[in-house]
């Protein structure tokens, strides 16, 4: 196996803390198959973190160019804002948007607004009978330290009618 490989030569399970847990799905890696988290080899100054994912929402005011860039730009402003953080922790980003939406990629709004050089993607919603119009939805995964239970979902304008369970 690859990962075995790569973890034999890069150093020895749990020699210190601070070192970045590989875990296999069958419990097997470098050291047997004793389950749960194996350790490779530090490396100085990476404090370990985990992917996590963010969703948000807004509903845009009109199928128009402009429309979609604003609404976009300020739910992934405020994605960003909410969580604390920067370009360079955005690992990538899947935009959505309901059928009606044609006007402009939502992703460019991101581009704007300094992600340059982090993967974006745009997808159409399935056209469900009955579901909120005009809606820009996202999918960001993130580098963070932050549990997943302190990250901030973010639904703006009609979008929050989506998920009142979430706070805004």
């Amino acid at each position: 196996m690859a990962w075995g490989r790569l973890a034999r030569g890069i150093g020895h399970e749990g020699e210190a803390a601070g070192r970045l847990p590989i875990a296999w799905s069958d419990g097997s890696g470098p050291g047997g198959s004793r389950g749960g988290a194996r350790f490779l080899g530090a490396v100085k100054g990476i404090r370990p973190v985990a992917v996590r994912a963010i969703r948000g929402a807004v509903q845009v005011d009109a199928n128009e160019r402009a429309a979609v860039l604003e609404g976009t730009a300020e739910l992934v402003a405020e994605v960003m804002t909410r969580n604390g953080l920067a370009p360079d922790d955005v690992i990538s980003v899947v935009f959505t948007a309901t059928p009606d939406l044609t006007a402009e990629f939502p992703a460019l709004a991101a581009r704007k607004i300094g992600f340059q050089d982090v993967p974006l993607l745009c997808a159409s919603e399935i056209g469900v009978p009955g579901a909120l119009p005009r809606v820009v939805r996202l999918l960001m995964h993130v580098e963070t330290g932050k549990p997943r239970a302190e990250l901030q979902h973010v639904y703006l304008r009609g979008a929050a009618a989506l998920r009142l369970d979430i706070a805004q």
